[in-house]
């Protein structure tokens, strides 16, 4: 289902900033008030909708990324909110995490509120995966970082890896050129 703009503005939990309200705005607010205020997550090591812009022959779009979450000032994780079955997502976001602005990122967690998938983002390893309760917390994420190390995606592989990320993209959204969320 697409997303579609409300009509009115609620308050970002992360930023305090006004927000245009979507219909599925409220369920992004859940998911960083839950990592920050349950799971442990530093506010200040959230980023919401970072942005990753794709040209393919010509055609450009722009995908948002729902979180990035940092360590050491580096994208760590990111996180992507699904309306719909979280298998569904797992390469978007894979593709996701391998081609964030200064990253790639470690991992890569899909969930739609009810349950959530961690992949490793190197080889799309899935690391855990359960019921949302279950999301894991800061220091459960950060204690895998010696397990799962820090990798550069191959430059030669970006173009493909645009191209998986673009076609995605083309699938799973109804408005195409048009979107503007």
């Amino acid at each position: 289902m697409h997303e579609v703009r409300l009509g009115f503005k609620i308050k970002d939990y992360l930023t305090g900033k006004e927000i245009d309200a979507t219909t599925y705005e409220d369920f992004r607010q859940e998911i960083a008030r839950v990592m920050v205020e349950e799971k442990g997550y530093p506010k200040q090591n959230i980023q919401s909708k970072a942005r990753i812009e794709l040209e393919i022959e010509g055609n450009k779009i722009v995908r948002y990324v729902d979180f990035v979450v940092l360590f050491d000032n580096r994208p760590f994780m990111v996180v992507t909110f699904c309306a719909g079955e979280v298998e569904t997502y797992v390469r978007e976001s894979i593709s996701m995490a391998r081609l964030i602005d200064n990253g790639p990122a470690r991992f890569s967690l899909v969930t739609d509120t009810q349950k959530f998938i961690l992949l490793y983002a190197k080889d799309g390893e899935i690391i855990k995966s359960g019921p949302f309760s279950q999301f894991p917390t800061w220091n459960e994420i950060t204690a895998l970082k010696d397990k799962y190390p820090h990798f550069e995606y191959p430059l030669d592989k970006r173009p493909k890896e645009k191209r998986i990320l673009y076609a995605l993209s083309a699938l799973s959204c109804e408005c195409r050129d048009s979107c503007q969320l």
